[in-house]
């Protein structure tokens, strides 16, 4: 099955470990031949065999930028398949110098109740969810938003319905002439790196 995903899209998932993120991303690619999917966890693990925080993950981040946009400049859409949770990170993730991209940043929400009990289903215990709370951010506002609820496989059928429908329009909110742009790309590569630095 393959759908009519209109124009260049820059997706990037936003979203606790556990949330359904790379379930989404895959999905988007299966039934997309113009879409690819850039997993942030795989390239760390190819280079360091080392989960987050990997010994460098400006590098890391880099590697993801320049992956996104060779694949954009081939027309492909491409959806980032990462935990993103401050928007240094974000920001650096939906700018790119590829003209003119739709830029999305799809932000999962789901109760905390399952979200730790997915945790402790998959790791044992429900620290990820502790640690990744301590580094959330709320989206700034100036960034393009899709809520993607996510507690079980009704709201996410529900939700990727949704998503869906809008990566098929012609006519939507997400369109670069809608938005207002970004930093320029140097200064916002600076604030990333800077701020990956500190931590």
């Amino acid at each position: 099955m393959n759908s009519a995903v209109k124009g260049l899209w820059n997706i990037v998932l936003s979203g606790y470990p556990r949330a359904g993120k790379t379930m989404l991303a895959r999905r988007l690619v299966t039934e997309n031949q113009c879409i690819a999917r850039v997993g942030v966890d795989e390239l760390r693990e190819m280079f360091f065999n080392e989960a987050y925080p990997s010994r460098d993950e400006f590098l890391i981040y880099s590697l993801i930028a320049e992956v996104r946009d060779a694949l954009l400049k081939r027309g492909y859409s491409v959806i980032v398949d990462s935990t993103a949770p401050d928007n240094a990170t974000r920001e650096f993730l939906l700018t790119t110098r590829v003209k003119p991209v739709n830029r999305l940043l799809v932000v999962f929400t789901i109760d905390k109740e399952i979200l730790t009990k997915r945790s402790v289903e998959k790791f044992g215990n429900a620290s990820p969810v502790y640690a990744w709370d301590k580094r959330w951010e709320k989206p700034r506002s100036s960034m393009p938003i899709f809520k993607f609820k996510s507690n079980d496989m009704k709201d996410f059928d529900a939700y990727y319905a949704r998503l869906k429908e809008l990566l098929e329009s012609e006519i939507h909110p997400f369109k670069p002439e809608f938005h207002p742009s970004l930093l320029p790309l140097k200064e916002i590569r600076e604030a990333l790196k800077n701020f990956l630095e500190k931590r």
